[in-house]
């Protein structure tokens, strides 16, 4: 089952914080149909956010067609959404993995590691390289 975290920091509002956790999670192929979401209590007592919050993003996901809630049962996955070989994406993980310590090792802190990586991507992609 998915464990959603926030960032407060982000800029991002907390329900669309939520869908974009689902939608990796789909890509990356850790949740598949049949698997089930947390419930919004659980969610709640897990982050301290608001029912609504919750019950919105599930919402979203369910227009999208990537969700369904069944009552008193919960809410499943009954979508996907396209994803690369697993093997291609275990290789860049790791490769990723070994720039993230070596940055790390190199004094640099979580903040400054995201700032390289978000420029880094909007670089690659506003030059059509990716």
């Amino acid at each position: 089952m998915i464990e959603f975290h926030l960032d407060p920091t982000s800029g991002v509002a907390t329900y669309l914080q939520l869908v974009q956790q689902v939608h990796q999670a789909l890509r990356l192929g850790l949740l598949e149909p049949g698997d089930r979401l947390p419930t919004a209590q659980q969610v709640v007592a897990a982050l301290a956010i608001n029912p609504n919050t919750v019950l919105k993003a599930y919402r979203d996901l369910e227009r999208e067609g990537l969700v369904r809630a069944r009552p008193g049962l919960g809410t499943f996955v009954i979508g996907t959404l396209p994803r690369t070989d697993p093997t291609a994406q275990a290789r860049y993980r790791r490769s990723l993995a070994t720039w993230l310590r070596s940055a790390r090792s190199a004094g640099l802190d979580a903040d400054e590691i995201e700032a390289i990586y978000r420029s880094a991507v909007r670089d690659c992609f506003s030059e059509g390289v990716a």
